[in-house]
Parts: structure tokens; C-alpha cells; sequence
């Protein structure tokens, strides 16, 4: 059967199941006496089961079939789940994550689990877990010296006649450093370096993925040579940016053995019809109807620009309408107004995606991480439901993996420290995401040890960042963003969570590469709070034309409280600001003419044309010379090379032609 028209929805629907997956053991995890969560899960690694042996990836199927077993032993009262059974399904969910992940990277979805399967074998015949599967793959990697590479007759037959005339062939591990830039350059490298000292004869990952940088930071090879291993790990450690190298001999006829050993241990193929079959068993009532239909982001983005060219069309009809005041023609621009701004609505809503599709992987990192740290966390989420465009979807996750990771590390201290403070044992992480004007932001705070200010300024002085009359005179927020510098790091020891001094600086460039900025305002003993401030990235938006002298700008209606015509007589001056009495409350003023440095053409009146406009708690009036009214508008990028002008977040082309910047309200806040 032809597959690789299925290919994509294969993968989509592989990626729903393990998130499913995931999330019910964790509630499980919670509450191990209710079997409705054991159905669910049971459920989804059905029907992943079905849908990876109807496409032909084995491995995936076999070790789902073997999770199967065990969860089908668990609703049957058979097994009784404890921590180390469900630590060993959660690393084999974690296995098929990463065959998923290789099949979509254009992999074979193959992958070593010959001891993650014994291990759930052991639960399943009633023996005891004593350690995951992950500590006896390593075990065994450290006592037998084993390596990941899967050979077949052709390469076996190579080495072995390599062996007999008198080659070694070596198996190597090459660990990149954590900070490389261009990982397939090193790999190009260390490739040459083998090649001049004998022949590689297979890598893992393939050398197409190590061209695509499709690995993490190691990779494995075998290869070979009649010099000494000694020589050879000497060459491979001269490459640059090359972090660690272990070199050992690889005997030919071990591997085989132990091959043809996992061969006979394997089970039987899953059938093709094995997702038809579910539905014999009654589990076809559990299934609900899906009415929706899948379609690729490409296809949005052309139908959102032609209706970006719509809009502006629309803009020219209204304002020629209005000129020639003909009726019928009034009444047809209306009715298509009406139409067209439906439509509109069902665009934008098309690409908005929640954010929960990025904060729902979380929990089962943060269970892990809190294991690997011993410590004890409350990870909180509010406003799941915020949406996003899907384009700032796709790029906010890893961000906030880093933020969260950081704030695991080093925020939260570990149960013995916080009796000690006083606070209880659990730490609280809460990620919290709201609308707030034309943006979104979201809040990764904990309850943690926040910034020691004279550690990071000691640190930042001493690698040159800042002098020592530079630090007394900062605020704490500028030294606390001074963490987001490339290579800073506070950390005492070196970790696998962090502490080499990178992530947060990819952060910053990250979110600020998106058009958002990001904050930090921590309390020494109390807690940290990152926030990042997102916008919408609408392409059709509402805002208030706005004349400053002879030109026009648009202000995002969504950040608009009300306008206000104030005479300048109400205007005050507090500290040397400009501000107004506006409902009881003080509001300052700000000249958008001496922003915008617009040069005076038009004389001033005796009164001020006023915006008011908001920011989370805090407000602005922003003066202008005169309203023009609400429009719809497209917003366009101003190119790569207006990348940095303030208050301005992009501009528009009205239906008379003319172009209108677009003015980034939040920044003219302080």
C-alpha cells in the first residue's frame, strides 16, 4: 500500500495521541485508583499501535503493543500500578515521541528499546521494577561497550573482512559542545579527520540528517583504520567546538550475536487491520465525531494575503462612494462590507491557535526535571485559553522550556533549604497568559530564591559587561536583564538543566526576533517573574486614524480607553511631565509630533485632540492634531531594514493610497 500520501496526517494524529498520552498519565500519576484514566490511555496507544503497523513502522508499533499489554493488565486488577511502572511507560512514551519525531525529520522511526521492551515485559509477567529502562541501557552501554549503530549483512560482511586483514575497526562517540553554532560544519570536520586516517562505514544519525543538523549534540560512527585509538581521539579533539570523544574497539561477531539474540525476543507483527479491529471490541461508542478537516499553514497565509488586498480594495470603494454619494452604490459597498468583514472574522479565527498547545507539554517536563532535582513542584497554568496566532505558536515553545528549566534550577530551592526559610517544601512554578490590548503576555514567576543582585553585577563586571560606576548606578530591573547576556551565567556548578550560560540569551533573541520584549522583576528570597509581551502578528486589524500636522497614523483600536477634546489650560506639569486630571485619575501626556519629530506646518489651537490609551493597569494620552475615524487596515512588516524604530510596529497602505504607520501604543507607555 502506497503510504506517503497518509504520511502527514499520520504524524499529526501520532502527536495528538501522545499528548493524550501523556497528559492522562500524569493525572493518573494523581490518581492511580481510576481505571477511566487507564481506559484513556489504553485507548490512545490502540489506536497509535493500529495506525504504526498500517504504515509500516514496526519498532513504533511493537513497543506500543508491549505498553498495551502492560495497561491492559493494569484495568484487568492484574498489575498494580506504582511509581516505577509508570516511570518505565513514561519513558516509553518518551521512545515514541522520539520515533515520531524521526519519521517527521524523514527517518525510518527505527530505534534501540530491546531493554525498555524487557522492562515492560518484567511488569507484565508480575516480576519487580528494580530501575528504568534508561539506567540498564546505560549499564549495559558502560559494561559492554555497545554501541546504537544497526548494521546489516552487506556492512557486517565489510567489517569482518576488515578484521581479517588486519584493520581495527573502532566504534565512536563524538559529544559537540552545548554553545556550537554550525553543527554540520563540526561534523564536516571530524568527518574529514576520520577519512584521512581510514573509512567510515556507517553513522548514526545518517549523514543526511547530520547535513540537516536533525541530531542533538552527539552521534555515533564506525569506522576503520590501522592507526591507534590514542592518535585518533587526539585528531577528533582538535576540531573545534568538540566537547568529548570515547573511542572503543567494536568485535563484529558480539554485535551479531546480541542482534540475532533481540531478533528472536521481538514480538509478532502487529496487523495491518489492527485499528479495524478496535472497533469490533465496543471501543468504537468511547469515539466521538470529529467534523474538521486538516489544512497546511501555507494555504492560510495565501488566503490571508489575498484577502489583505481585499481590504484595502474595500478601503478604495468606501472612500469613492462616500466622493460620488450615488445610492445604489452606497448600498452594494455596504452590503459588501458587511460580507467581507464576516469573512474577515473567519480568516483570522482560521489561524488563531491556543496557547495550551504549547503549555499543555509542560507538566510532564516539569515532573521529570523535579525528579532529576529533588525537588518538590506545583506547576500552576492560568489562561491556557489565550490565542495566538499560529505562526508565534510555533515559535514561543522553546523560550518558554528554557524559562521554565531556569526557573527550575535555579529558582526553586530544594525541600531542605526551604524548611529551612521558613516556606513550605513544594515550590511553585505558575505560567500564567492574558489578552491585554493588541498583545499577549505571559508570566513564567516561582516562589524561589530570586536574583542576588550583587552576584549578578560581581559576575558581570568581572567578564567585562559593565564597570563597577555602571553597576551603582543601575536600576535592579536593568541588572536583572543583564542574566540575558550571551554567556552569562550565575550558576555555581555546570548541570545537564543549566548553567553553561546558554538559553537565556536565545530567549531574549527569540522573542524579540517575534516583536516582543521581555522583562524580569525578581525579590531576593521571595521569587522571580519573567514576562514576555507578545503581539497578536494580526495581518487585519482596527485602529483609529489620526492626523499629526500633515501626516496619518493609526492607533490599534484594542489599546484605546476613549478620545477626549482638553483644553490646554487642564494640562499640568508634575516632575517635569505634561499630565491631565482624566476621570479622577492622573494620566501623562505625550506629544506624539515630538515623538515622531513631524515638522509644523499647521498652526496649534488653544485645545489638545487626546487618545487615551492602556497597558495592563497604567495609561497614556497621546496628542494629536485631529481624528479621522475607524478603519479596518492590513498591517505590513516595515522590511529587515526598519527594524528598530521606535513606537512604531508597522505600517498600512490606505484606499486612497497613501501609507499610515502604525503606532506601537505599548511602548509609548512607561
Amino acid at each position: 500500500m502506497e503510504t506517503d500520501q497518509y504520511l502527514d496526517v499520520f504524524i499529526e494524529e501520532s502527536k495528538e495521541h501522545l499528548q493524550a498520552l501523556n497528559q492522562h498519565l500524569l493525572e493518573l500519576e494523581k490518581q492511580p485508583e481510576d481505571l477511566s484514566l487507564v481506559n484513556e490511555i489504553f485507548r490512545s496507544a490502540h489506536t497509535l499501535k493500529g495506525m504504526s503497523a498500517t504504515m509500516g513502522y514496526q519498532d513504533l508499533a511493537n513497543l506500543t503493543h508491549q505498553m498495551e499489554n502492560v495497561l491492559d493488565g493494569i484495568r484487568n486488577h492484574q498489575i498494580k500500578i506504582n511509581p516505577d511502572i509508570l516511570d518505565v511507560v513514561f519513558e516509553a512514551v518518551d521512545s515514541l515521541e522520539e520515533m515520531v519525531v524521526d519519521i517527521e525529520s524523514g527517518g525510518t522511526g527505527k530505534k534501540e528499546v530491546s531493554e525498555l521492551v524487557r522492562q515492560l515485559e518484567a511488569i507484565e509477567s508480575g516480576e519487580a521494577v528494580l530501575q528504568t529502562a534508561a539506567a540498564v541501557a546505560e549499564e549495559t552501554e558502560t559494561n559492554n561497550d555497545t554501541s546504537g549503530i544497526t548494521l546489516d549483512e552487506f556492512e557486517l560482511a565489510v567489517l569482518r573482512e576488515s578484521e581479517e586483514k588486519g584493520y581495527q575497526n573502532f566504534y565512536a562517540k563524538v559529544t559537540l559542545r552545548e554553545d556550537c553554532m554550525l553543527k554540520a560544519a563540526r561534523v564536516y570536520m571530524v568527518f574529514e579527520v576520520l577519512e584521512s586516517l581510514g573509512e567510515i562505514v556507517k553513522s548514526n544519525p545518517d549523514v543526511s540528517q547530520l547535513e540537516d543538523e536533525a541530531f542533538d549534540l552527539s552521534f555515533e560512527m564506525l569506522f576503520v583504520t590501522q592507526k591507534s585509538m590514542d592518535l585518533i581521539k587526539e585528531k577528533i579533539l582538535q576540531v573545534s567546538e568538540v566537547d568529548a570523544v570515547s573511542i572503543q574497539d567494536y568485535a563484529v561477531d558480539t554485535y551479531k550475536q546480541a542482534r540475532d539474540s533481540t531478533a528472536e525476543t521481538k514480538e509478532t507483527p502487529v496487523p495491518a487491520n489492527a485499528a479495524k479491529q478496535q472497533e469490533t471490541t465496543g471501543e468504537k461508542k468511547a469515539q466521538h465525531s470529529n467534523k474538521t478537516i486538516r489544512v497546511n499553514i501555507e494555504r492560510l497565509d495565501i488566503l490571508m494575503n489575498l484577502f489583505e488586498e481585499l481590504v484595502i480594495d474595500r478601503g478604495r470603494l468606501e472612500q469613492i462612494a462616500e466622493e460620488v454619494k450615488h445610492p445604489e452604490l452606497n448600498e452594494t459597498v455596504e452590503r459588501m462590507a458587511r460580507i467581507s468583514g464576516d469573512l474577515q472574522s473567519i480568516v483570522l479565527t482560521m489561524r488563531m491557535v491556543s496557547i495550551d498547545q504549547v503549555f499543555n507539554r509542560f507538566p510532564r517536563m516539569v515532573r521529570q526535571l523535579a525528579k532529576d532535582l529533588n525537588k518538590k513542584i506545583d506547576l500552576q497554568i492560568e489562561g491556557a485559553e489565550t490565542e495566538l496566532d499560529r505562526t508565534v505558536i510555533d515559535e514561543i515553545g522553546d523560550p518558554l522550556v528554557h524559562l521554565i528549566r531556569n526557573s527550575l534550577d535555579h529558582g526553586v530551592e530544594t525541600p531542605d533549604v526551604r524548611r529551612k526559610l521558613g516556606k513550605t517544601e513544594t515550590g511553585t512554578i505558575k505560567l500564567k497568559a492574558y489578552h491585554s490590548g493588541n498583545h499577549v503576555f505571559i508570566n513564567i514567576s516561582d516562589d524561589g530564591a530570586g536574583i542576588n543582585r550583587k552576584k549578578v553585577t560581581e559576575k558581570a563586571i568581572n567578564n567585562g559587561l559593565i564597570t563597577k560606576e555602571q553597576a551603582s548606578i543601575m536600576t535592579d530591573n536593568q541588572v536583572f536583564g543583564l542574566i540575558m547576556e550571551s554567556g552569562f551565567s550565575t550558576a555555581d556548578t555546570i548541570s545537564d538543566i543549566s548553567g553553561r550560560g546558554v538559553g537565556l540569551d536565545v530567549v531574549r533573541n527569540t522573542i524579540e526576533s517575534l516583536g516582543g520584549a521581555i522583562t524580569i522583576d525578581s525579590e531576593e528570597g521571595k521569587g522571580s517573574t519573567f514576562s514576555i509581551e507578545l503581539p497578536l502578528t494580526l495581518s487585519i486589524i482596527s485602529v483609529l486614524l489620526v492626523e499629526i500636522q500633515q501626516e496619518k497614523y493609526a492607533v490599534p483600536l484594542s489599546s484605546i480607553i476613549e478620545t477626549a477634546i482638553i483644553s490646554k489650560s487642564d494640562v499640568m506639569h508634575v516632575h517635569n511631565q505634561a499630565v491631565i486630571d482624566f476621570r479622577g485619575r492622573v494620566v501623562p501626556l505625550v506629544s506624539l509630533k515630538d515623538v515622531f519629530q513631524v515638522p509644523e506646518v499647521i498652526e496649534e489651537t488653544d485645545h489638545y485632540s487626546v487618545v487615551i490609551i492602556k497597558k495592563g493597569d497604567k495609561s497614556a494620552g497621546l496628542i494629536v492634531d485631529g481624528f479621522i475615524g475607524q478603519q479596518e487596515i492590513v498591517l505590513k512588516s516595515l522590511g529587515n531594514y526598519l527594524t528598530d524604530i521606535f513606537a512604531i510596529s508597522g505600517a498600512t497602505i490606505l484606499g486612497d493610497g497613501q501609507v499610515a504607520l502604525i503606532i506601537d501604543s505599548n511602548a509609548l507607555i512607561k
